[in-house]
């Protein structure tokens, strides 16, 4: 059998690219992060209820007749929108009979007023001083009496506006139980209006962490910014006085803007107060935890050409806030570990720079 050359040649060759080692190949590229020393803060995980800041079960100050519905449940409406008007009829009318009695006082005080001038113009030679003074006491009672007149004009305005019931803010009508023709007395609730705009959130914490919430605490809502992210609310009031038996107190912070909720649905939280104490961290990217129980990080330290040589060290990490680790134990404080490109590095192994974030 004839063995052709161009064969041989072709198996050394092959022979020598799987023996020879590639002494051309790049090290792997990683991303370094300085070990830190930081405030260290504990993350507690809250879960509260969306409250609105105002909720009102609405009823009419008189007794009367229903005779408008202007909104149904879910309407929404702003401030002195007419939403309840009951039959005023009767309360028209004796409006009308105030005014007409205030016109009527209104004309007396005018013609006392007048024969009291003429009295005084005629001079005190020419009339008894008696009849002077009868006028003047003429003009104050029909001053009077026109003051009062008012006053009763002004209450029956009163009670003609109080055959409306219009909402005292904007909001969102939630219940009603008031329908046409029915007879309704003050106190009775016709509807139930509620403000969506200004939202609260109130949350149940474990009262050890009552001490530790300062100026400088945090408190995260979860998926309630763009794409998901938590956005932080501010905490407008801590109220502690704690259940008996669940051992909480109540804080209440104010929706963010843009907060999108309604009352009555649950929302999720971090709150994020500090342990009064320093400690090193180390990224979240970091840590290594393997299914032993072992928890590791790679840390890089510089050789010759601008390399470096990487060595897995075994630490003790404590609590985790933000996107920090808190290492107990197992490192000083000045080493660089490796954040990025982490998943299969090797003991000695040397490693350049791919991208290196400043922290």
């Amino acid at each position: 059998m004839r063995h052709h050359p161009w064969r041989h040649c072709l198996q050394v060759f092959l022979i020598c690219a799987l023996t020879t080692p590639a002494w051309g190949q790049e090290p792997p590229g990683v991303q370094l992060a300085n070990v830190e020393t930081t405030e260290i803060v504990e993350e507690v995980r809250l879960t509260g209820t969306v409250n609105a800041l105002r909720s009102s079960r609405l009823s009419t100050a008189v007794a009367g007749l229903v005779n408008k519905v202007a909104v149904d449940t879910g309407a929404k409406v702003s401030q002195g929108d007419l939403l309840i008007g009951l039959d005023d009829e009767q309360a028209l009318f004796e409006l009308a009979g105030a005014r007409a009695e205030t016109d009527e006082a209104r004309a007396r005080l005018e013609e006392a007023r007048r024969r009291l001038e003429e009295a005084r113009s005629v001079g005190r030679g020419n009339i008894a001083e008696t009849e002077v003074s009868t006028r003047e006491t003429d003009v104050a009672a029909a001053e009077a009496a026109v003051a009062r007149l008012q006053a009763a004009e002004a209450h029956r305005q009163v009670v003609l506006r109080r055959h409306r019931v219009e909402a005292p803010f904007d909001g969102v009508v939630s219940d009603r139980s008031s329908e046409l023709g029915e007879w309704v007395t003050p106190g009775d609730a016709l509807l139930t209006l509620v403000d969506t705009d200004n939202l609260r959130l109130d949350f149940q914490v474990p009262q050890e962490a009552y001490r530790r919430i300062d100026e400088g605490s945090e408190l995260l809502i979860d998926g309630a910014g763009p794409e998901g992210n938590p956005i932080t609310a501010e905490i407008d009031a801590l109220v502690p006085v704690g259940e008996s038996q669940s051992r909480t107190f109540l804080l209440r912070a104010i929706a963010p803007d843009g907060f999108a909720a309604l009352p009555g649905m649950a929302v999720d939280a971090v709150l994020r107060v500090s342990v009064g104490g320093t400690g090193l961290t180390v990224s979240r990217d970091a840590i290594n935890r393997y299914p032993d129980g072992r928890v590791s990080v790679w840390i890089a330290e510089p050789t010759d050409g601008g390399l470096f040589a990487v060595r897995e060290k075994r630490v003790t990490t404590g609590i985790g806030f933000h996107d920090r680790v808190v290492i107990v134990d197992g490192l000083q404080g000045h080493e660089q570990v490796v954040v990025r490109g982490n998943e299969s590095l090797d003991d000695g192994m040397k490693v350049r720079i791919s991208e290196r974030t400043a922290r």
